[in-house]
């Protein structure tokens, strides 16, 4: 097996796809492995080479990004996702990360940003350009938004004290290595933690975590 991450990039216009694939394939731990021009191929070529990590275009023919995440989500495929735009839109960004991305990166991010972004993402955690990261980040860790339970959670939800932790360091942003790192734990245990954890709650992405933790005050 490859100890490259195997990237897939998905973008209707070949001057951009051109583009990521030269700044991606001059770093030596990483290649791209395939492409596509539309969300159905983009699908297609998430079964069929199943990379590491897909980057993704969030306005395509057929299929936009957003659908693409959704689509593979619904079917449990938990490949990491870059979403790219032009835009920096709280709507878009906010739908991305319901949808189940794990990064929102605007086109005209520097190659420093662009590197890091994939290689955060790639490790599991979450990146996003700009004011973006700040922005979302203290919005889902803001103090003012646990306030009294809306609701209590079923016997089979109620989650442990390690759960706990690991929420409130998801919810900061961290990725499973750092949580490993912050837990002094390993990675392999984090990630069955936060697997349990996700489990517990019914949720498959960060933003639906946040709305429950919300809404139970889990913190």
């Amino acid at each position: 097996m490859s100890d490259k991450i195997q990237v897939v990039l998905a973008d209707d216009h070949v001057f951009v796809r051109d583009g990521i694939k030269s700044l991606l394939e001059n770093e030596a731990n990483i290649t791209v492995i395939g492409e596509a021009t539309d969300g159905l191929e983009a699908l297609t070529a998430i079964d069929e080479l199943k990379p590491d990590l897909l980057i993704l275009d969030i306005r395509m023919p057929n299929l936009t990004g957003i659908e693409v995440v959704e689509q593979l989500r619904a079917k449990n495929n938990f490949v990491k996702i870059i979403m790219l735009s032009m835009h920096e839109s709280e709507e878009y960004v906010l739908k991305s990360i319901q949808a189940g991305a794990d990064g929102y990166l605007l086109k005209g991010s520097s190659k420093e940003e662009f590197l890091k972004a994939v290689h955060t993402v790639s490790n599991g955690g979450k990146y996003f350009s700009g004011d973006i990261s700040s922005i979302l980040i203290g919005q889902l860790t803001n103090p003012s938004l646990i306030t009294e339970p809306k609701q209590s959670l079923g016997e089979e939800q109620v989650i442990t004290k390690r759960e706990k932790e690991i929420l409130k360091l998801l919810l900061s942003g961290k990725g499973n290595k750092e949580i490993a790192e912050a837990l002094d734990i390993s990675k392999r245990t984090a990630e069955v933690h936060r697997f349990n954890l996700m489990k517990k709650l019914k949720v498959k992405n960060l933003m639906e975590l946040s709305n429950k933790a919300t809404e139970y005050a889990l913190l």
